[in-house]
């Protein structure tokens, strides 16, 4: 199972992330974020991450344009379209792309079969925001989502939730934001390794 960090905008939280065990950090080049981050700036970053941890770019309804050039400057691996994105929107990328969907009451899971992503991550919908809400969603959308390819759950998790949603939807993976931070944009260490070994611990669980 991998974890995602996501938010990233200082380097000793890139690298605090990885010491725990990070497979992915988040980037986000959304302007209306209070995490959002120049691709300059991330290039920075990345540029010290090891071998094997993916940076993700998270982009909300950018054109196909600004996001070839951001993931030119910035070195981002993998996409995640985190908008109202069309179908035809996730396509034909040269690296791997993970379409998001914002739930609430009587989310459509079938929605998923219309894009092509490498996975879907799933976050709560909150009218006005995109992301960083702390809010979590019913996980049985997550269960029922999984017959369309890999899921990541995100929303609302904590070191306090993350072990319970890992042992109830056994997802390809999860995607931490606000529940690991001090304040928007800055991750707490503490949270981070309380996030960590819960995580571990839920996945242990599911595999002995």
């Amino acid at each position: 199972m991998k974890i995602k960090i996501c938010g990233i905008t200082r380097l000793d939280d890139a690298l605090a992330a990885v010491e725990e065990g990070a497979d992915a950090l988040g980037f986000i080049f959304a302007q209306e974020s209070p995490r959002c981050i120049d691709p300059e700036a991330a290039a920075a970053i990345i540029r010290h991450l090891p071998p094997l941890v993916t940076p993700v770019g998270v982009f909300v309804d950018a054109t196909r344009e600004v996001i070839c050039e951001t993931v030119a400057a910035s070195g981002v691996q993998c996409l995640q379209m985190h908008g109202d994105e069309k179908p035809s929107d996730v396509e034909n990328y040269p690296i791997p792309v993970i379409k998001s969907f914002r739930v609430g009451d009587g989310f459509d899971v079938s929605r998923l079969a219309q894009y092509r992503s490498s996975a879907y991550l799933l976050d709560t919908f909150v009218d006005g925001k995109h992301g960083g809400t702390g809010k979590t969603f019913d996980w049985e959308v997550a269960l029922k989502s999984k017959s369309f390819g890999r899921v990541i759950i995100s929303g609302g998790l904590t070191s306090e939730n993350v072990g319970l949603a890992i042992r109830t939807v056994r997802p390809f993976g999860v995607d931490v934001n606000s529940g690991v931070e001090a304040a928007p944009g800055t991750k707490d260490r503490e949270k981070l390794r309380r996030f960590f070994a819960a995580a571990r611990s839920a996945e242990f669980e599911r595999e002995s």
